[in-house]
Formats: structure tokens, sequence, C-alpha cells
């Protein structure tokens, strides 16, 4: 039996360096061989950001500093570093070599921080995680060794109605800056101010160094990103509700919504209730005046649309985006297929919370990193109707081969360029109704 996984939708542990690009002005250092920032560029596309991919500054890990050691080489790239880039935070990450030999890193970086240099170091060597889990890993290192310098001036849940968000890891979800765009948007409507840490509309650096400053924490994720909210609420005794799929549409929506504004109101955040729940109300009122318009176009087009899915993606989409299409376009989910690697530990939790979509309908759920066989089994499944796949660029081939309808909507994907949209919220939903309706009516002649 082989040990190869085909067609891998996720990277080594390595692969948080975007989670660095994501961060303004922040550049990763990579302790590695030479092909590890080509590698994460080729399978994230597009993501180089201020200095990433293959950009990022690189020790080149040879044979020599197999032998003696590369520490010396790393200190030198960090001092050049500082020289060339105009920098807030430098994040050193080592790849698997310099795990093998064991370089301290940790100590080069205290010598730059008793120099006053903002620097942090993350032991992100390839066959030590995936860089799902190897997210958590890099943000509670920039806590440990940045954030908590400013402590003292960022007293711990000094701002009542302020939240620390943590949802969509940044190039792993294509659609990431759109999502935290909509997340912040939501939550300020709730009354809150929000950190969302990550992309353009972030405070960069001085966003990070407030974190203690949050009443709470928000983690909208499945399972990735719950050693973050787990450690803040021991570093700065900050309590975190847990939305565990992502809200795509009116319903997941507004009991997202509403659980953070029950949750901010338990902590004491401030919050007006009244204006609160009339924002969530126009919200979901404008979303279902769109749906309104649809009915003549679903009426008309009824027999031609698709009625099952098929996702493959990760357990956060696969969730969300099962329980929005069954419910509000009636599309019924049949096999998904989860592709994320998620860890044995949380898959029966998921696996119930995918079954409790429906008490009519049995939604059979596949954990399956390798998308190869994933594959394969859908691939000898035969199903009534009008088909959809939801996926990477790699299910387009077996959805025209099965005459299926299809979306790119997960990585790698190469025929769709994804900026700004967003699939969480209102309007996320609304966008996913937008683009399966587009690539349906794309196929009449």
């Amino acid at each position: 039996m082989s040990n190869v996984i085909e067609q891998e939708r996720y990277t080594c542990a390595i692969g948080a360096l975007q989670s660095v690009v994501a961060i303004p002005k922040a550049v990763p250092i990579l302790h590695s061989g030479p092909g590890c920032g080509d590698m994460i560029a080729g399978f994230f596309e597009r993501s180089t950001g201020y200095a990433g991919g293959p950009t990022s500054p690189c020790t080149n890990f040879s044979e020599k500093e197999v032998v003696f050691g590369g520490i010396d080489r790393l200190r030198e790239i960090v001092t050049n570093t500082y020289k060339v880039l105009d920098t807030d935070l430098q994040v050193i990450l080592t790849g698997c070599t310099a795990g093998i030999v064991g370089d301290d890193v940790d100590s080069l970086a205290d010598e730059f921080r008793e120099e006053g240099k903002p620097i942090v170091s993350v032991e992100t060597a390839g066959f030590k995680c995936s860089n799902y889990e190897a997210h958590s890993l890099v943000v509670n290192a920039i806590v440990d060794q940045y954030v908590n310098v400013y402590k003292n001036e960022n007293e711990s849940r000094s701002e009542q109605a302020t939240v620390n968000l943590f949802a969509s890891l940044p190039y792993q979800d294509p659609f990431w800056k759109g999502n935290l765009a909509e997340y912040k948007r939501l939550l300020e409507g709730l009354g809150l101010k929000v950190h969302i840490l990550f992309g353009p509309l972030s405070g960069g650096v001085k966003e990070w160094q407030h974190i203690p400053r949050a009443n709470f924490n928000i983690l909208v994720s499945p399972w990735y990103g719950l050693p973050i909210v787990e450690h803040l609420k021991v570093k700065y005794k900050q309590p975190y509700t847990w939305f565990p799929y992502i809200p795509i549409g009116a319903n997941a929506s507004e009991e997202f919504l509403q659980q953070v504004l029950d949750f901010a109101l338990e902590q004491g955040a401030g919050v007006d209730k009244e204006k609160a729940e009339d924002f969530i109300k126009k919200e979901s009122e404008a979303y279902y005046e769109e749906i309104d318009n649809l009915a003549t176009f679903l009426l008309e087009f009824r027999y031609g649309l698709p009625n099952h899915v098929h996702i493959f993606h990760d357990a956060g989409y696969v969730s969300g985006l099962s329980r929005f299409l069954l419910h509000e376009v009636g599309i019924v989910p049949k096999e998904q297929y989860i592709t994320d690697n998620t860890p044995k530990k949380f898959q029966e939790q998921i696996r119930e919370r995918i079954t409790a979509i429906s008490e009519k309908r049995q939604i059979p759920v596949s954990f399956e990193p390798d998308a190869g066989l994933a594959q394969e089994n859908l691939r000898n499944l035969k199903h009534t109707g009008r088909g959809l796949i939801i996926g990477s660029g790699w299910e387009k081939e077996l959805a025209k081969e099965k005459d299926y309808d299809f979306l790119s909507a997960a990585l790698p994907s190469p025929y769709r360029l994804v900026m700004t949209t967003n699939y969480a919220g209102f309007s996320g939903g609304l966008r996913v109704i937008e683009d399966i309706y587009h690539n349906v009516l794309a196929t009449y002649r």
C-alpha cells in the first residue's frame, strides 16, 4: 500500500509563512533549504505579499550548514533584512534541515530582541505538522515573543467592547480577505471594536500589540485556531466564544451574531442589545429581499438546476456550505469530502454536526487528506439529477467527466482569481448563489 498522498490540499508546517505575509509589513525569514519558499508560492499562487514565497529572505540551507550549523548564516540574513526592508516585524521559520540539525534559533532571536528589534522565532519543520496547525504555532509565538513585550502598555481586558477575531487562515482560505472584512463589518454592527489582525483592513503590528486589551476572543473554525484562544485564555484571562463552522447565508449568520451578542452581554461588553438585534434584523431583511427576487428565476429553471452537491474542502467549508445549500438554496448535500487532515480527536464532533444538518437525509462524510482517493470514491457513485461539485481546480476534470456543474472554491485553484470576495456572512451566501448559478447558466447555449 502506497504512503503517497495524491492531490494534497494543504502544505507542511512552513506554509504558515503565509500567516506572517498576511500581517502588514511583517516579513518571514526562512531558515531552510532554497526550495521551501518556491514550494509554498507554487501552492498558494498570487500570494507573495510584502515579502513572501520566493521573495522571502532565506538562509538557503546547504550541505555546509548541515555539517557546521547555520546560525551564523541566519544572523547575517536577519541583519541584512533589517537594512534592506522596511519591516515592522520579522518572523524566523525553520525548515526540516534546520529542525534536524538543531540550530538554536531561539537564542539568536533573543540576541536581536535585546537590541530592541521586533523579531520572533517559530519551529515549523515540515515534518512537525501541517500549515493548518502551524498557523496556531506562529500566532502563539508572536503573542509570547512580541505582543507580550508591550503588555504593560496594554492592560488585559481593559477595553470592554473590543474583541480579537480568529477565523479564516490567510491564503489557505481563498476568501480570507473578504471573509475577515465581512466579519469585521458584521461585528462592528453589533457595537464591537474588532481586531482582525490579518490583511489590509487590520491595524498591522500595532493592532497585535493591543491583543491583551480585548474583553474576549471569537473563534470561527471547526478545529484549527483552537490552540490560539486556549493560549490567550491562560495568558490574558480572556474567555472565548467558539462558532464551529463558517457562517454562510442568513440562518448561520443570524446564529453566529446572536451567539456573539449573547456572549458579549455576559462579559459586560456594554453593547446596546436592542440596536444590535435591530442590525441583525436589517441584515437579514436585506438578504431575503434578494432571495425573493430569485423566485421567478428558480421557478423558470427549476428542472435545469443542480439538485445535489459534493464538496471537497476543509471542515469549516464543508459544514458551512452543506448547511447553507440544503436549507437556503435547495441543493441536497450527498457525499462530502473533508480534505484538511482533521485531527482524529475532532472528527466525530464534526461528523455529528454535519449529520445534524438534516433529520430526513443522510449526509455521508469522509475525512480524506488523499483527495485522489476521494475523487475515486465519487467517480464510482451515481445519483439521479444534475450534480454540482464544489472544490479545488483538481475537481474540474472530474466534474466534466461526470457531466456535473463545477465551482472552484478551494486551493489549489488555477481557474479562478479571488481578490476580496467573501463567502462568509449574509452577503457571502448571496455570492455563493451567484457563483453557482452563473456557472449553471453559462452551460446553456
